[in-house]
């Protein structure tokens, strides 16, 4: 991010100048997505920055430490990754060399188990049959999405691994460049298993020279891939040539915890949880010349919708008859690190947390009408939400792409698969409007990216209106008479075994 633009160029960034209730929230969002932060990656020096901030702000409202030291809960972490500098791959057909960009054309998943160095020929498989070719020592290259449960059929066969190329004309617009080749995971943990082989992606800008010389083009491949049609399985002349260093460490990042205490003497020892995720990528591949990703709305802006909760319900003496537990988490981006360990090591019992309503996909960058609500016919939080949505000309709708599995893919799914209720939101619009191509044009070139900064245009309007929602979500489950229950045929209403 560029701060020099910020000052010059302010009518470019904001429809109108933000309100009191905004300037509030957007100067929490300021400061945890400044460049001084540096992304916020899981266990950096910029998180921890970020972290203190976060605990001075639950200090100033009021809360009181619910972490194991203070505010904080230390998450131990085992941090996996490919070193670029020293790492290479390249393509080798007919004596002629083409080097793969690591991160920008092919990318690899670290595992503890890849081999430094690894040259093997390449068959494509279009089918989990894999009728007429022989996958042993070889790589294994698939469409994306076309054969599911490839990886563990080619591993039985003795493949080396699975090279997938990304299907540019899915619902979810593939992530290029990827910000790194890493992995985190819990303790000691080895993040994917030994023995699990080499899985890799490849950018589908490279998939036509790819397959040069099998017999196959790769519009075909995509057009029957991207349908739904039968693909075939053949060979591809030339190897893949690879050399893997990675670096393995160890390492530590924060939780922070915080609780407001209920005021009624039946219900003061259940809690509302409601959470959001500190981190981010930090530094990474460069886009257009910019390699810090700030995540000014993935996910600073939805902590400052927490810390604007609490300051909120300080300014105004409201008092809420069960507690607040707050949780910020650290390494989502890495797997959902945080809230995974938060759910092992609660601080509270497990069993007096009655909802989680998490913080993750809001977007505040069109007008609120739609929110878009992930578990909304899971449990009565939906039907809270509607009751809450209604008198703020929201309308609550359910996830109509849930393909993309959103539901699994944010902190609130390791507490329902735990047997809390639990729900999530994002800007919701109409089929074919122009909030959804805003929406997409976002997600294209500003998630996940250095772009998702504070440069970026906000609706402000949109963003109060949703704090508004999501503060009185919050009351209405903390002063209701009865806690949230799951719904007759929720997929979670009995938890699954572990």
């Amino acid at each position: 991010m560029r701060r020099i633009l910020l000052i010059l160029l302010p009518s470019l960034l904001f429809a109108a100048e933000p309100t009191k209730e905004a300037a509030n929230w957007w100067g929490h969002v300021k400061i945890l997505a400044a460049d001084g932060m540096e992304g916020r990656d899981t266990g950096s020096e910029g998180y921890r920055r970020a972290a203190r901030y976060v605990a001075s702000e639950f200090e100033r409202a009021g809360l009181k430490p619910a972490g194991e030291t203070g505010y904080y809960q230390t998450v131990p972490l085992r941090d996996l990754r490919v070193e670029p500098a020293s790492s290479s791959f390249e393509l080798v057909r007919d004596g002629a060399t083409r080097k793969l960009q690591l991160n920008q054309e092919i990318g690899i998943t670290p595992n503890a188990s890849l081999p430094g160095a690894l040259e093997a020929p390449l068959v494509f498989a279009g089918s989990a049959s894999l009728t007429g070719i022989d996958v042993k020592g070889k790589i294994v290259v698939a469409f994306a999405g076309a054969v599911p449960t490839l990886a563990q059929t080619v591993s039985k066969l003795g493949a080396l691994g699975v090279l997938t190329i990304d299907n540019p004309r899915a619902l979810e617009t593939p992530r290029w460049p990827i910000a790194y080749a890493r992995v985190m995971s819990i303790g000691g943990g080895a993040g994917r298993a030994a023995g699990a082989g080499v899985a890799m992606r490849l950018n589908s800008s490279v998939a036509e020279e790819l397959l040069k010389g099998s017999g196959h083009a790769w519009g075909e491949i995509l057009e029957l891939g991207s349908t739904g049609k039968p693909l075939p399985n053949f060979a591809i002349p030339g190897v893949l040539r690879a050399k893997v260093t990675l670096r393995d460490a160890g390492m530590k990042s924060d939780n922070l915890i915080a609780v407001l205490p209920g005021s009624d003497p039946a219900l003061a020892s259940e809690y509302v949880l409601v959470s959001a995720h500190l981190d981010g990528y930090g530094f990474g591949e460069p886009v257009n010349g910019d390699g810090l990703y700030n995540g000014a709305f993935d996910d600073a802006a939805c902590v400052a919708n927490l810390i604007e909760l609490a300051a909120d319900l300080k300014r105004s003496g409201r008092k809420l008859r069960r507690s607040l537990l707050f949780a910020v988490y650290t390494g989502e981006e890495k797997g959902l690190l945080g809230s995974n360990y938060f759910v092992s090591h609660l601080t509270v019992p497990k069993e007096k947390i009655v909802a989680n309503i998490n913080l993750d996909y809001i977007r505040p960058i069109f007008p609120l009408t739609i929110l878009t609500t992930l578990g909304l016919e899971d449990s009565t939080l939906g039907d809270t939400a509607r009751d809450v949505g209604k008198p703020l000309g929201i309308r609550i709708q359910t996830d109509n792409e849930p393909e993309r599995g959103l539901f699994r893919r944010s902190d609130q799914f390791n507490f329902i698969r735990n047997g809390v209720p639990g729900i999530a939101f994002i800007f919701g619009y109409e089929k074919g409007s122009k909030e959804e191509a805003i929406y997409r044009a976002w997600y294209r070139d500003r998630y996940h990216k250095p772009q998702d900064d504070l440069q970026q245009p906000v609706d402000f309007d949109a963003a109060v209106k949703f704090h508004r929602f999501f503060s009185a979500m919050a009351e209405s489950v903390a002063n209701a008479d009865g806690r949230p229950n799951w719904k007759p045929g929720s997929t979670y209403a009995v938890p699954p075994a572990r």
